[in-house]
């Protein structure tokens, strides 16, 4: 792309995300989001609910994540009990058995390499069990306040089919968007674009993809 054609897209994608801004208002926000309103910005807590939410619904991780955090909160707490009462806490997940053993190993791992908190640079969280490049922008965005483009499915499909990338898999995706979209911008991409996911089906949805086709924007501002 040439610099005017990068300039383009870099306000289209900004309309968009400024319009997603206003009709998204009354949706259920991401998980992620809904635990730091239950719990402040805990790093570990939005550690432990990402991991929990991989491959698995949030409005069922949600409530799992409020019935785990009434005994465990800490570390600590984790890798006192026996696995068995964390599988049964979090039975319900997907892959539930798998996921105890990895949040046993990363409290074990916090505990021992990083005195027991999370750290705050993408190659420390990368090498802790069940961290991948989604994850780790997650919890730098969230926890940390890092600009970050966390990339899942919901981002991956949207940013193909609005026209912002053209990518086949989430690294490419990141990196295309950090060369466009301001680093202001970056932490929005996967909020906006995960409650437009989840909502797919909401006829406010259906009419801002009819009129972003258009590039009719006053009708949904």
């Amino acid at each position: 792309m040439n610099q005017i054609e990068i300039d383009n897209k870099r306000r289209s994608i900004i309309n968009t995300l400024n319009i997603l801004k206003k009709i998204t208002k009354n949706l259920t926000p991401p998980l992620i989001d809904r635990v730091i309103k239950d719990y402040g910005k805990d790093p570990f807590l939005i550690l432990i609910s990402c991991l929990l939410s991989l491959r698995s619904r949030d409005s069922k991780t949600y409530l799992i994540c409020k019935k785990l955090f009434e005994y465990l909160k800490t570390p600590q707490d984790f890798i006192k009990v026996h696995i068995n009462k964390i599988e049964e806490l979090i039975h319900g997940v997907n892959y539930y058995k798998n996921k105890a053993k990895i949040l046993k190993e990363v409290s074990q791992t916090l505990i021992e390499k990083f005195n027991g908190q999370v750290p705050n640079n993408e190659q420390d969280l990368l090498s802790l069990k069940g961290v991948g490049p989604k994850t780790a922008n997650i919890v730098l965005s969230y926890a940390f306040n890092v600009p970050s483009i966390a990339v899942d499915t919901h981002v991956q499909k949207l940013a193909n089919q609005l026209g912002w990338v053209n990518t086949t898999n989430p690294e490419a995706t990141e990196k295309e968007l950090k060369q466009i979209v301001p680093k202001s911008k970056w932490s929005d991409i996967n909020y906006y674009l995960v409650i437009w996911g989840q909502n797919i089906k909401n006829p406010i949805f259906k009419e801002l993809n009819k009129n972003l086709n258009k590039n009719k924007f006053d009708k949904i501002l």
